[in-house]
């Protein structure tokens, strides 16, 4: 049975290469802004522990993620609670929230990668990450991301490469 992907590969209008997934929960847009910047709702789906000093320039502070050193980011814009846009090693991550009727919301991530051929890689990875935020706006508890190369995700990620998004990068824990 072949994965159900939902990311798409593009290439933006500077010509950067990225992955977009959009995601619609039945939240209003304040709850949906404490998913995606609250330290403790982000542990529940994001690969590392992330701290936000949410201006600007300011600081984000990443820890935890099995694959990566501490490290820390910068804010590159941010606009409460419509957009968050900050990087993250060597990519931009951009989140994207719009009010729906009903209190529902619109959730958008944009992974702005440095290498198109990471692609893949990104892409199998957030469909792990947003299928445990997925659980976290239903209240339920996955195992999360760190669960490491688990048989979805590499299932998720040979998905990828059949449907020709670019790949190569190395893989952490498999490489």
């Amino acid at each position: 049975m072949a994965a159900d992907l939902t990311g798409t590969y593009l290439t933006l209008d500077d010509g950067r290469p990225a992955v977009r997934f959009s995601r619609t929960y039945d939240h209003p847009v304040d709850r949906v802004w404490r998913f995606a910047t609250d330290p403790d709702e982000l542990a529940r789906w994001f690969p590392a522990r992330a701290a936000f000093d949410l201006r600007p320039g300011g600081t984000v502070t990443f820890r935890g993620d099995p694959n990566m050193p501490e490290s820390t980011g910068r804010v590159i814009a941010v606009d409460p609670p419509r957009h968050l846009s900050f990087s993250w090693g060597d990519d931009e991550l951009h989140f994207d929230l719009e009010e729906l009727t009903g209190g529902r919301t619109l959730f958008s991530l944009t992974d702005v990668l440095a290498a198109p051929d990471t692609a893949a890689r990104n892409g199998a990875g957030w469909e792990v990450c947003l299928a445990a935020l997925d659980a976290a706006a239903r209240g339920e508890r996955l195992q999360g991301p760190h669960a490491g190369p688990t048989a979805d995700w590499k299932a998720l990620y040979a998905a990828y490469i059949d449907a020709g998004v670019p790949s190569g990068a190395p893989v952490p824990g498999l490489d």
